[in-house]
């Protein structure tokens, strides 16, 4: 039986025994995310995993640390929680896999005006969506009621993960050429980036969130809080079983920022726009804010959640390898000798 409780604490705003209704309340979703190398159980003071570096001649540590950010206002004013912690892990763990790392375990960071512990396990349940579908555990976490700093509905939700690679399998984008493939990942939507100008556009504070979009096919909200899309697996297939040479995680930036991090000075990559598969949800985004097009691409993922450059001659067994893994992965462009890194044409 816990015995903790402190009347000044709870009248300060703080309720600890909420906090521990919390953790109670989450435990059933944590431990769905647990994999070989987890040590110990919930509540410790810190999160222990054993890797498996059987086979890995110089093992490497990749780390990722992101969070949510403003998207999860849509989810505060729909009152849905279940959804923002897939985002939360997928924001960390697609950036990891771009070096060709595995995801081993995840961390989050609840900080939350009032501690509701439903509302609270909803959003870890989401996490822990997001840490099954990468394939890596949810070892810890922290949730930390902010009264008086925040408002009682408020939150924010971030966490970091740590993954795994052999070094000499580090993608090594020094290894491109002209005439390698750029291969599309389609997105499940806007993901977790650009969401302050989607709240400006669409006037979220004000906006019927519910009210289907025949266009969409759905309420807006309901589009708006798609979860990100979790790459991990057919990403770490595509590089076991073809010549995977770059990897880029389409966010915050759009194109012109995320798809040059992983193209060498000298090569650029050419994008045929034509090609692109574009979700509704961005034309609607952008008639309503009336936002240039390079704008758009320079903001949004426009419907390529990442992007994998593979040399030529195994781009088939690349598109097969992502098929495989559930992911209808397309051509959009090709490498060519340039000095700038990106061009849309």
């Amino acid at each position: 039986m816990n015995k903790s409780h402190s009347a000044s604490y709870a009248a300060a705003g703080v309720n600890i025994e909420a906090g521990y209704e919390g953790v109670r309340l989450m435990k059933q979703h944590v431990e769905r995310t647990f994999i070989p190398g987890v040590i110990g159980e919930l509540g410790g003071f810190g999160g222990l995993f054993a890797p498996d570096m059987a086979g890995m001649k110089k093992p490497v540590l990749v780390s990722g640390t992101d969070g949510v950010g403003t998207k999860q206002r849509i989810a505060q004013l729909m009152d849905r929680h279940d959804t923002v912690g897939i985002d939360c892990v997928a924001m960390c763990v697609n950036d990891i896999v771009c070096c060709g790392a595995k995801p081993l375990f995840f961390l989050d960071y609840i900080a939350i005006g009032k501690n509701v512990p439903e509302k609270v396990a909803a959003l870890v349940s989401g996490v822990a969506e997001g840490c099954v579908q990468a394939g890596c555990a949810l070892i810890g976490g922290e949730t930390a009621e902010h009264p008086g700093t925040m408002q009682p509905d408020d939150y924010d939700l971030a966490g970091f993960s740590v993954g795994i690679v052999d070094q000499d399998k580090i993608l090594d984008r020094g290894r491109m050429q002209a005439g390698d493939v750029v291969l599309a990942l389609p997105s499940s939507g806007v993901h977790s980036n650009g969401f302050s100008l989607v709240r400006k556009v669409f006037d979220i504070e004000h906006a019927d969130l519910g009210r289907t979009v025949p266009e969409l096919g759905c309420a807006l909200g309901e589009a708006l809080l798609t979860p990100t899309r979790i790459y991990v697996k057919p990403v770490l297939t595509a590089i076991a079983e073809a010549d995977v040479r770059g990897v880029s995680h389409i966010t915050g930036g759009g194109f012109y920022e995320n798809i040059p991090r992983s193209i060498p000075d000298g090569l650029g990559a050419k994008i045929d726009k034509s090609a692109i598969r574009t979700p509704e949800i961005f034309r609607l985004i952008q008639a309503a804010g009336n936002i240039p097009e390079r704008d758009m691409f320079n903001t949004f993922n426009m419907g390529v959640g990442m992007s994998v450059i593979a040399a030529r001659d195994d781009a088939d067994k690349a598109l097969a390898a992502l098929k495989g893994g559930g992911v209808e992965a397309y051509v959009i462009g090709e490498i060519v000798q340039s000095e700038d890194k990106i061009e849309l044409c």
